[in-house]
């Protein structure tokens, strides 16, 4: 029978809450690799760690392009379809960066990954916070967007029991798994009801809603310029900082970055839950404020177990404000263009906020790594905070009660 706050059959959510979850997390093992294998990759083609972060940035800024196309194609012609390409489409490029053959080649398939990658979390957030119950949208949220810091882990323990083996190509290989998860998609995950009654009928009708509301997308974009800063700038150059100024090797490392997921993935779900009873923006805007708190710990610790467990709860803060992001962003975004709203202005927010990896080393040029991470994570919470605060909210909505008229 159909759940009543959903307008979807009961337990229809859970195979798409997967394939959401499970497409996330292998989009962020393939970024994250890169991450971890930053020097490694460096080496082989003989580039600085600043000319490595660029490929971290040139990824991200191409992930505004999937957004666009798949966003679109998601809200005219349903969420499963598109879901079903880009996995297959992102998965073809992991397994080809494991080929590169030089630097200018690894470039160009990192822009394609970020096409990729780009188009996967709209369509998934989108598909399984209009199937999951209203009730439990938060902690679901905050579960789904964890799938980012599962993929982390995943490239962590990759690259703790493969890379001192085989090096950085072979773990790339893994990528094909994704191709596997679009035939779950095509057998098990039904399209979303609430875009059947809701979806524009022409090209013309979609391209008039989005313009409609581009307050709120910009809105949107300035929010996720700074969750993106914020995540970006703790996690991507986060291994180098560890390697550079701590001189850790791989075990190190990894085990530290895998720690850092754990404490993601419990934040991301249990402020997920509390912004369920807290509100949406209020939850952000704690997690980032006690975030600014802990920035000393995380960056000088005394020792190594400090340093341990600041990255644990830096990352449970940091996440935990992410874990509200699917809820917040698909409850403020009108039913006909949450495929592309939500998705397009989140990857806007990543490539405003790609040049992080670039600024980090430029400023440990000029001072200790340490302060140069430390300056970045505790300027961009702060402003992340102040601009959570300063919107809207929605907590709760019911998407059945959004559909408008047909015009």
């Amino acid at each position: 029978m159909p759940d009543k706050s959903t307008g979807s059959p009961k337990n229809d959510h859970w195979p798409a809450l997967t394939a959401s979850f499970l497409g996330w997390a292998l989009d962020a093992f393939d970024f994250f690799l890169v991450v971890l294998c930053l020097t490694a990759i460096g080496e082989e083609f003989h580039k600085s760690d600043k000319e490595m972060g660029w490929s971290i940035t040139l990824t991200l800024a191409f992930r505004p392009v999937g957004a666009f196309l798949f966003g679109l194609i998601a809200d005219r012609y349903g969420r499963r379809l598109p879901m079903m390409i880009d996995l297959v489409f992102y998965s073809v490029i992991e397994v080809a960066t494991g080929f590169s053959p030089n630097f200018t080649t690894f470039l160009v398939l990192r822009a394609l990954f970020g096409i990729g990658m780009g188009g996967e979390w709209g369509i998934g957030a989108s598909l399984a916070m209009e199937k999951v119950p209203v009730k439990w949208r938060g902690v679901v949220s905050g579960a789904l967007q964890q799938g980012y810091a599962f993929g982390n882990l995943l490239a962590s323990l990759a690259f703790l029991f493969l890379f001192p083996r085989w090096g950085w190509r072979p773990m790339f290989f893994l990528g094909g798994l994704p191709a596997l998860l679009a035939l779950f998609v095509r057998v098990r995950v039904k399209e979303s009801e609430v875009w059947r009654k809701s979806k524009e009928e022409s090209w013309g009708n979609l391209s008039t809603a989005i313009l409609r509301h581009w307050r709120l997308f910009f809105y949107l974009v300035l929010l996720m310029t700074g969750m993106n800063l914020a995540s970006h700038g703790t996690q991507d150059m986060y291994p180098t900082f560890l390697q550079r100024f701590w001189h850790f090797g791989v075990r190190e490392r990894s085990l530290i970055s895998a720690v850092g997921n754990v404490g993601a993935m419990v934040g991301g779900t249990l402020i997920g839950l509390v912004s369920d009873r807290l509100g949406r923006r209020r939850a952000i805007v704690v997690a980032l404020l006690l975030a600014v708190l802990l920035v000393p710990l995380w960056a000088y610790a005394p020792r190594t177990a400090f340093l341990v467990a600041g990255a644990f709860l830096l990352q449970f803060c940091v996440q935990g404000a992410w874990g509200v992001i699917p809820a917040h962003l698909s409850e403020l975004s009108p039913n006909s263009i949450r495929g592309f709203l939500p998705g397009f202005s989140y990857q806007c927010g990543v490539l405003l906020a790609g040049p992080v990896v670039f600024l980090e080393p430029l400023l440990a040029e000029r001072m200790s790594y340490a302060t140069a991470m430390a300056a970045t994570a505790a300027a961009v919470f702060v402003f992340t905070a102040v601009v959570a605060a300063l919107g809207r909210e929605k907590k709760g909505a019911d998407f059945d009660l959004l559909v408008e008229p047909v015009r």
